[in-house]
């Protein structure tokens, strides 16, 4: 990033400092970047010209005798101001949001830094004391005018107003008409904290980020993104915009902003780019303030194959025989954000729609699909999964989604719902497929119901995958692959030719060296031995083990497989697979 070194005690109306008198001709002359003859023969040139075509630094650019870095970096030592190249420049996204986009056209001027809780500003002319001042009232921040070349400034206005165009915030058509939608009057989007909140926004859209985590401390508050479900640290903007910023999403996620001291739960729905994006927002009191985690779903009307998702063709074919069948129980278990909702949804894309009648409860609707009901869970109305569910039953389903199985009772419902002629899928925490049976006998399920329900459970986890620009191969030893477990080495094999990410990546995975995610999967079709095992309560390992008996491909086979093609990391499996 580019160093400002002795910037200006910046103020609403300071002067900069070390301001001299000396014309830009002699400032050019003695710098040695002109000539006194070059300088004579511009001044000539000068006197026949017009408007702003007699400017000296203009008329010395045309003449090709300084470039117009030089002209700035001239100006710059007149003003007593630094200079900084913007091509250089990692422009902080915080400070350029303390200004609209039409107020840094208007003024030809961009907010690119904060230094020591001051405002650090690009400007055409860093002596007006007058812009500096109005710059002052409109971010609430003391300025420390910096000078850059011209056509840099005027090109990043230009891009930050292009990429301001691209965000606009809509009102939830989803809620019940009682609310009211939010208007332009109740926070103006002149304000900073609108324009942070936006470019958040964007800037999280664009990285293909799942969540935007807001979190404030003592003395600082920082904004983190969850790309390819890792974090990663995007901007510290100053502590003092906290309440501001979280006050304006709080209000556009229709939460109350009287409310600080305990958690929310809102939504909203963002226009990037012409994508429409269903952001659900969650507050959270912590020990300096409030927290927010937005979770950003991109509204799609694409389908989701079930070959997207990578899933081995072995385990795929046994999926797809049992999702065939016309009634029966499917599980699909998983930690929190493995992908388990995205394999339901892909599930239910490769049914037929017309001749069944599907129907889904979920807690949120996270994608809209064409040709299925979806219902919306509202705790507030009394509408939970359990209640949502029997109301189901009465609609004549051929198929049901249950978003999550969370207690006895939807657990019951759905059990009884298989066994009575209907395709229910569903989810639940567990670490693996065998986990699942045990988990429904514990939340009180007899064991009969789920041995002639169940027809087949699925496992599954994320692994980000490798650059294909940058990954690194590497032999990994025969011996060592043992160690790891999971690798079908051979007799004869001494090692494998395996990937990894490059350290430092590329500019193509934003220097991560890994880009996207591919999904490991396990599935456990429920056979006469399973079921009898189920009946007889055996434990999660014994059922693992005779399922692995059988032909069963665990998590950490599956991932070790993706390693093998080059897919993703040795690193990456161990770190998601137990």
């Amino acid at each position: 990033m580019y160093s400002i070194q002795s910037l200006p005690n910046g103020s609403g109306r300071s002067k900069p400092a070390g301001r001299t008198s000396k014309l830009l001709g002699e400032i050019l002359v003695q710098d040695g970047v002109i000539t006194a003859g070059q300088l004579d023969k511009a001044l000539q040139r000068k006197q026949v010209r017009r408007g702003d075509d007699s400017l000296l630094g203009k008329v010395l650019v045309d003449m090709a005798y300084c470039s117009e870095e030089d002209i700035a970096r001239a100006l710059a030592k007149r003003a007593g101001v630094p200079f900084v190249t913007l091509e250089n420049y990692q422009i902080n996204a915080a400070a350029m949001a303390t200004l609209s986009a039409e107020a840094a056209r208007r003024y030809r001027a961009l907010p690119i830094d904060f230094q020591e809780e001051k405002l650090v500003v690009a400007m055409q002319q860093p002596t007006d004391l007058v812009t500096i001042d109005d710059l002052f009232i409109l971010t609430g921040f003391s300025i420390k005018p910096v000078m850059v070349a011209d056509s840099e400034l005027d090109a990043a206005i230009k891009n930050y107003s292009q990429s301001s165009v691209g965000v606009e915030h809509s009102a939830e058509e989803e809620e019940s008409e009682e609310e009211e939608p939010i208007t332009a009057g109740q926070v103006s989007d002149d304000k900073p904290a609108v324009q942070l909140a936006n470019m958040i926004v964007a800037q999280a859209v664009n990285a293909q980020a799942s969540d935007v985590h807001i979190e404030v401390y003592e003395k600082s508050l920082r904004i983190r993104f969850r790309i390819d479900g890792v974090l990663h640290d995007i901007m510290q903007p100053p502590r003092q915009m906290h309440a501001s910023l979280v006050s304006r999403l709080k209000i556009m996620s229709n939460m109350n902003i009287a409310e600080r001291r305990i958690p929310q739960d809102g939504r909203m729905t963002f226009k990037v780019d012409g994508k429409t994006i269903d952001v659900r927002a969650a507050s959270l009191p912590a020990s300096f303030g409030e927290r927010l985690t937005l979770r950003l779903l991109e509204r799609t009307t694409r389908t989701i194959g079930l070959d997207e998702l990578g899933i081995s063709p072995e385990i795929l074919d046994q999926y797809e025989k049992a999702i065939q069948t016309p009634y029966g129980f499917i599980a699909v278990t998983g930690p929190t954000g493995s992908g388990k909702s995205t394999t339901l949804y892909a599930s239910l894309a490769s049914l037929d729609k017309v001749e069944k009648n599907v129907i889904t409860v979920e807690d949120p609707v996270e994608y809209r699909m064409e040709g299925i009901n979806q219902i919306q869970v509202n705790q507030k109305a009394g509408l939970n999964f359990a209640s949502g569910l029997r109301s189901i039953l009465r609609s004549d389903p051929d198929i049901i989604m249950i978003g999550e199985i969370r207690d006895k009772e939807t657990a019951r419902i759905a059990i009884e719902s298989a066994l009575t002629g209907h395709l229910v899928f569903s989810t639940l925490h567990t670490n693996d497929a065998a986990g699942a049976i045990t988990r429904l006998t514990e939340m009180d399920i007899e064991p009969y119901l789920t041995a002639s329900s169940l027809l087949g459970i699925v496992a599954q986890r994320l692994a980000r995958l490798l650059c294909s620009q940058c990954k690194e191969p590497y032999a990994l030893s025969a011996e060592r692959a043992r160690e790891i477990g999971g690798f079908e080495v051979k007799p004869n094999e001494e090692e494998i030719k395996v990937y990894r990410a490059r350290t430092g990546g590329c500019m193509r995975c934003s220097n991560t060296g890994y880009s996207g995610r591919i999904g490991i999967y396990e599935y456990l079709p429920v056979s006469e031995t399973i079921q009898q095992m189920t009946l007889e309560r055996k434990s999660a390992r014994e059922i693992k083990h005779v399922a692995i008996s059988e032909g069963m491909v665990t998590l950490r086979e599956d991932g070790m497989k993706k390693v093998r093609q080059g897919l993703t990391s040795v690193e990456e499996i161990l770190r998601g697979i137990l």
